[in-house]
């Protein structure tokens, strides 16, 4: 998905699980398995996370 300032957010299932796998256009990973959990993280950019890095998976921020 593109935001309308040509930001991408990019969110790939993890066949085989129910996992999420999602990738902030800052580079920051994160894991869940609750869409909508995922969504409002990424939308929180910067606030829900760091511009840098990536966290371990499970971990919500």
């Amino acid at each position: 998905m593109s935001s309308p300032t040509g930001e991408v957010y990019r969110i790939d299932w993890l066949p085989g699980t129910d996992v999420l796998h999602g990738t902030c256009h800052c580079g920051r990973e994160h894991t869940s398995q609750d869409p909508i959990e995922m969504w409002e993280w990424m939308l929180a950019h910067p606030n829900g996370h760091s511009q840098q890095g990536s966290e371990p998976q499970g971990n919500t921020s």
